[in-house]
């Protein structure tokens, strides 16, 4: 019969990782990729699982393909270490592994939490995402951030959804957006995108205008306002900072 590993990375996760190996101690094999944390995440995780591998941060990407490059079951589910997974899609997901399929990969909705409110609008959910897929068939995109899943054979999808409580204070929000800011501006350097004159300008107010008019943010109340403008200003910095990593490029260039 088919069985499943439990994939997950970790850095610096101790306020998340319990929860979410509680909520997948079920299955065959849980696997942990650690990015040398420096609190309790590796001490909690070896309560569920003694596969915890410790190794540099390599991009998420990269480090959630040597999370998968380590399973050994047929069937791998990937977690963030802020999902959660509901005994309603515990079960859905042993019935398709059990069954060895039919599909080779299988997306699911997240209902993503912000401040322990779930966001149903600003096109925060239903959030599809491949998360559950056939070892072999399944392959993290290797991008700066928002890496992703590609699987090679036919995809599904899940009826239950995966709870995500990300963003856990407006602290949180902000200090994240900071490095993923400059992990995006990174990924359009990469696809040779260049910075263009009034895009600090126009960008983010198109942002608000589609977070909180177009896609209903104004629905949320103060949490879908908070998010526009928390949004609007991750654009601006991305951009601020692709503008900024283009001059320092140009600067080692010229002294070249």
């Amino acid at each position: 019969m088919p069985r499943l590993s439990v994939t997950i990375i970790t850095l610096n996760e101790e306020a998340n990782i319990r929860a979410c190996l509680e909520s997948v101690k079920w299955a065959d094999e849980i696997v942990v990729v650690d990015s040398q944390s420096r609190d309790r995440t590796v001490e909690l995780a070896r309560n569920f699982t003694d596969r915890i591998f410790v190794v540099p941060w390599q991009g998420f990407a990269r480090n959630k393909e040597l999370a998968v490059e380590q399973a050994r079951m047929e069937w791998v589910l990937s977690l963030d270490a802020d999902e959660r997974v509901t005994p309603a899609l515990h079960q859905e997901i042993l019935e398709h592994v059990r069954a060895d399929g039919p599909q080779d990969g299988y997306q699911v909705a997240r209902k993503n939490f912000f401040c322990g409110q779930w966001i149903k609008h600003l096109g925060w959910y239903p959030d599809y995402t491949i998360r559950l897929f056939r070892r072999g068939r399944g392959h993290f995109v290797d991008r700066e951030v928002h890496e992703g899943v590609e699987v090679d054979g036919s995809v599904g999808t899940l009826q239950q959804p995966l709870e995500h409580y990300t963003y856990n204070s407006l602290s949180d929000f902000v200090q994240r957006m900071d490095r993923y800011s400059h992990l995006a501006a990174q990924e359009l350097i990469k696809q040779g995108k260049r910075p263009h004159w009034g895009e600090l300008l126009w960008r983010p107010w198109l942002t608000f205008i589609n977070l909180y008019f177009i896609k209903k943010g104004f629905v949320e109340g103060r949490a879908g306002y908070t998010l526009a403008v928390l949004y609007s200003m991750y654009n601006f910095l991305k951009y601020a900072k692709l503008r900024e990593l283009r001059q320092q490029a140009q600067i080692t260039e010229n002294a070249e």
